[in-house]
């Protein structure tokens, strides 16, 4: 990645405790891609001030335009920093901010679930200790991306959702365990002694 793309030192910083940049993370959060009419129209805020705190959170490093045709629709999405080597994820403070907008949406979830239409009332979580290779839970990921992304183009065309179409956390977190937690018994993480 070419430094012109990686955020500046300053973009690092906390983010500032505003509630309309929080809003619109956590919304990205949830969409994947939004404008600002869009967010304007799920927040209740002005697209002029959606669209200001969109280019805020850019110009700090935290979103970045999507792809997209032209024209004066732009969509905007969480950015991810890759690193040279690869091109996979590095943990950045904004990682944690992700997490942590991901549980909070969870807990307001759970404890506004009686408001949901019956029908949206249940959820469907599981979790699964596997013992894998390095190789295979990237194939895993990439398995579950590919699933999701059948149904991304739902982000930008509302036309193509199906009627009772609600937004949906979508959440997957693989990452290997500490060889005492996992039971494992293979090579990662062994010292060398029986």
């Amino acid at each position: 990645m070419s430094d012109e793309k990686r955020p500046s030192p300053s973009a690092r910083r906390p983010l500032p405790d505003h509630p309309v940049r929080v809003a619109l993370l956590d919304l990205l959060a949830e969409t994947g891609t939004v404008t600002s009419t869009q967010a304007a129209n799920r927040l209740g805020y002005s697209s002029g001030l959606c669209s200001f705190h969109l280019r805020q959170l850019a110009k700090h490093g935290l979103v970045e335009e999507a792809p997209h045709s032209g024209g004066r629709r732009r969509p905007w999405r969480l950015r991810w920093e890759t690193s040279p080597e690869g091109g996979q994820q590095r943990p950045t403070p904004f990682d944690d901010l992700a997490r942590d907008l991901e549980d909070e949406s969870y807990r307001h979830w759970q404890e506004n679930r009686h408001l949901a239409p019956v029908e949206w009332r249940h959820e469907e979580c599981f979790s699964a200790v596997v013992h894998l290779t390095p190789q295979e839970m990237t194939e895993i990921a990439d398995a579950v991306r590919q699933l999701l992304a059948g149904y991304r183009e739902r982000d930008d065309r509302p036309s193509a959702r199906p009627e009772g179409t609600v937004a949906v956390a979508a959440l997957t977190r693989l990452f290997p365990l500490p060889a005492e937690h996992a039971g494992n018994t293979g090579s990662a993480g062994a010292t060398g002694t029986p």
